[in-house]
């Protein structure tokens, strides 16, 4: 009987499939206030933005109201409203209130939001009569001043994360091994869709899968780092155009003694690629990852070409951009192959 698939660490989209439980120290988070606010999903940030305005409004709402108690604007103001303007007279008529129109914790409240967001719609204002609204009314300011940084900085981190670049990296959907320059070569094809480049692109891979030492020791997911190999040189690729990146498999290669018959037996192999680099418009560093299981790996086959040259310029075809075709390929491993070449 097949054996299971074993899950991926990377997904094809580069989402890390890990989950982290029993995590006894929450309070950690909290002490990186912003970061786990950009971290979080779009409804609970929407919640939090929506509700640290509506409990600040209230409770300056709730301080404004209190002021206009102590000081007696609402007992005033509501005699005022009891009797007609013409029969106010004397001390009544010189009564100056702390914030003119507040009647009402309504009224305190809509005061409290027209200093917040600095609406001033003209009917409420502060006067010169209590210093403690003066002072309430400069800590608000402070305190409304604070939020909008803290919100709106944090909508714009995650409107401008360094992920949503990578959602136009693209990596091909299959692996190929096949001959180049007479080694047996793991290649992939990588591209970016947009116009503006990724500056100091680089490209590594590592192969994960379950590994055990010699003392016994079973490692579930050990990661190894294998050599890229580009038409540039070097891990540093200039990603203009769509290229294709290949690993020589050699006697250092965990891909050494595989061969087509045995491959998609190797359950437990992922090779995953992982592409960073800086985005030229926003200076922001990005990071791609795809991986690639056993049944992504077809033997025997490779890229098409994609890049042609149309009136004066060149042009590129993403329909073709993942699609192989078949070539002569031994059916061998690696070390089968050096070794047939050493006694030739």
């Amino acid at each position: 009987r097949a054996r299971e698939r074993r899950a991926r660490f990377v997904g094809k989209n580069g989402a890390c499939n890990v989950a982290h439980k029993n995590i006894r120290e929450q309070g950690r988070f909290l002490q990186d206030v912003f970061t786990t606010l950009v971290d979080l999903k779009w409804p609970h940030t929407l919640l939090i933005f929506t509700m640290s305005f509506l409990c600040s409004w209230l409770l300056f709402g709730m301080v404004w109201w209190l002021i206009a108690f102590a000081h007696g604007d609402l007992d005033h103001s509501t005699r005022l409203q009891r009797e007609p303007a013409e029969g106010a007279a004397g001390p009544a008529a010189a009564f100056v209130p702390c914030v003119t129109s507040i009647h009402s914790f309504t009224s305190a409240f809509l005061f409290s939001i027209e200093v917040q967001v600095t609406i001033g719609f003209g009917g409420r204002m502060v006067t010169e009569e209590c210093p403690a609204a003066i002072l309430v009314l400069i800590v608000q300011n402070i305190v409304g001043l604070v939020i909008n940084a803290i919100m709106l900085g944090c909508i714009f981190m995650k409107t401008s994360q360094a992920h949503r670049r990578a959602e136009t990296l693209i990596f091909s959907k299959h692996a190929v091994i096949a001959l180049r320059e007479g080694r047996l070569c793991f290649m992939l094809r990588v591209g970016d869709l947009r116009k503006s480049m990724i500056i100091s692109a680089t490209i590594r891979m590592q192969v994960v899968k379950k590994t055990a030492s010699l003392e016994g020791e079973v490692v579930p997911l050990n990661q190894i780092d294998i050599q890229m190999e580009n038409p540039v040189g070097g891990n540093s690729i200039f990603l203009v155009s769509p290229l294709i990146i290949y690993h020589v498999i050699d006697k250092n290669s965990p891909l050494y003694d595989i061969s087509p018959m045995n491959l998609h037996h190797h359950e437990d192999l992922e090779i995953i690629v992982i592409l960073e680099g800086v985005v030229e418009t926003t200076g922001i560093t990005t990071q791609a990852r795809t991986s690639y299981l056993a049944d992504e790996i077809l033997w025997g086959q490779r890229f098409v070409p994609i890049v042609a040259e149309e009136d004066g310029r060149y042009s590129v075809d993403y329909s073709k951009f993942g699609n192989t075709v078949k070539v002569p390929t031994p059916s061998c491993t690696a070390r089968q192959l050096e070794e047939d070449k050493s006694i030739m």
